[in-house]
């Protein structure tokens, strides 16, 4: 199933949180470290991996856009976060919980399915951002991970 959807902007991201909260590709065995590198992240979600990944996303997600206009009036996009764990050289990323009374009125939504559907975006995002934009041993963007 395709979504057809403008692309929203990225998610603002919100600074430190407890690493052992947020999820990743691959699950590291320990996080540790506390640099999150939030502003590197965010910058490589405005030029283009927030783009890329969620065009990967809308082509396999089962979300309707009835769903994703609500995931947007609840403003649940903006509280995805993603964090940098250099212990184990991934993103990893948080989802935000929905608790069903921000779903009142609103029988036909499943919190299960909405979460479901914004971790695969999460996860999506995740991987674009360590496959396609963070360069380990380049200085393309002024810096390094090391």
């Amino acid at each position: 199933m395709t979504l057809d959807v403008e692309i929203p902007e990225p998610p603002t991201l919100r600074g430190p949180q407890d690493p052992g909260d947020y999820d990743a590709v691959s699950e590291p065995d320990a996080r540790t470290g506390d640099d999150a590198r939030r502003q590197e992240l965010a910058g490589f979600l405005d030029s283009g991996a927030w783009e890329d990944a969620f065009d990967d996303w809308a082509a396999e997600t089962y979300m309707t856009e009835a769903e994703f206009r609500i995931v947007r009036e609840l403003g649940l996009l903006d509280e995805l976060d993603f964090y940098w764990n250099p212990s184990a050289d991934d993103v990893g990323y948080l989802v935000p919980a929905i608790p069903d009374d921000r779903l009142e009125g609103r029988d036909d939504i499943d919190a299960d399915d909405l979460e479901e559907e914004l971790d695969a975006l999460a996860r999506t995002v995740s991987e674009v951002l360590e496959t396609d934009y963070i360069h380990r041993d380049g200085e393309e963007f002024g810096y390094t991970w090391e």
